[in-house]
């Protein structure tokens, strides 16, 4: 599956829209790496919202080589309409429905995983939004509200009656958030039960684990979250496994350094100086880890508050750089 709607995809290699970390320069960051969709953060639906500053840099277009798909959550199906309209008509090429986040904070709105208890309303606002835009509509949900209650199956097949053209799947209910294992056998009965494109979601997190997924549920595509973070070449090492079936070995320093250094430039371009250093510190953490120094080293970058000091750290940092295990070998030899 590697298409959209009407658009063409690279692969079937999606980002997640992980609030707080898939802004614009990550999104920028993964497409380069591979991936082959890139969701931008979850916005909300409520229009005193739309004007934020956190929420109006959500909206800001990614460079790309993909769709731009606008992720939006609510419980009123009239004023999640208007978002989805609005939003496409800013230059959306695609609107994500979330039914899936499991945050307290979007809970207490009766929106996203939420909405899984109230079906009725799921086809509600499925209706609504679809009927608003002319641009392709998609649904991200969970395998239900809790483990008494997997209902991922129906809402699957209200979203596909309702028009929705592409499902994601995270493998777990509201209820178990993050924790324990994914239903990978849930994801595959949703899939049996539609037509419609479903990605599987949740702890993909290598090649070898993304095939595995791919094989089990059947799925179209997947869905990697957390294990892009800090890790943004995960898409290119997954697209080579599924197409050669050879794994490709983690990048080198230099390549880490390069990848780490465009990043930060992009942050600290599309958020200023000062604040692009404070967003810096949570993804550089994952560019030198497993490098020797990597703690101290982070102990200093996290203290510097300005983006040519975080540059220059870096840049020392892996001038001399090498792996915690090669040099642990190298002493017991």
């Amino acid at each position: 599956m590697h298409q959209i709607g009407p658009y063409s995809l690279r692969n079937n290699l999606f980002l997640a829209p992980m609030v707080g970390v898939c802004d614009a320069p990550f999104r920028e960051i993964c497409s380069q790496q591979g991936a082959g969709i890139t969701v931008a953060e979850m916005l909300p639906s409520s229009r005193e919202l739309w004007e934020k500053e956190r929420h109006r840099l959500r909206r800001i277009r990614a460079e790309v080589g993909s769709p731009q798909v606008i992720q939006i959550a609510g419980s009123d199906p009239a004023i999640m309409a208007m978002a989805a309209r609005r939003n496409a008509e800013m230059g959306a090429d695609a609107i994500d429905i979330n039914m899936g986040c499991p945050a307290k904070k979007v809970m207490k709105k009766a929106a996203g995983s939420a909405l899984l208890k109230d079906t009725a309303l799921v086809e509600d606002i499925l209706r609504a939004i679809v009927a608003a835009v002319d641009v392709p509509v998609t649904l991200k949900i969970r395998t239900g509200w809790c483990p008494a209650s997997r209902n991922g199956v129906d809402v699957a097949k209200i979203a596909e009656d309702c028009g929705i053209q592409l499902l994601t799947v995270h493998g777990r209910t509201r209820e178990c958030r993050f924790k324990g294992a994914v239903e990978y056998d849930t994801i595959a009965a949703i899939k049996q039960a539609v037509s419609i494109p479903i990605v599987a979601n949740g702890d993909i997190d290598s090649p070898e684990r993304a095939r595995q997924v791919l094989n089990h549920t059947g799925a179209d595509a997947v869905m990697i979250g957390r294990g892009a973070q800090g890790s943004p070449w995960i898409f290119a090492q997954i697209e080579h496994y599924l197409s050669t079936g050879t794994l490709l070995a983690d990048p080198g320093v230099d390549v880490r350094h390069g990848v780490a250094t465009s990043h930060l430039a992009k942050l600290h371009a599309f958020y200023g100086d000062k604040r692009g250093a404070l967003y810096a510190r949570k993804h550089v953490s994952g560019y030198v880890d497993g490098l020797l120094g990597a703690r101290e080293f982070m102990q200093c970058f996290n203290a510097a508050t300005e983006g040519k000091q975080q540059l220059d750290l870096v840049d020392a940092f892996f001038e001399t750089a090498q792996p915690a295990q090669a040099t642990a070998e190298g002493l017991a030899a």
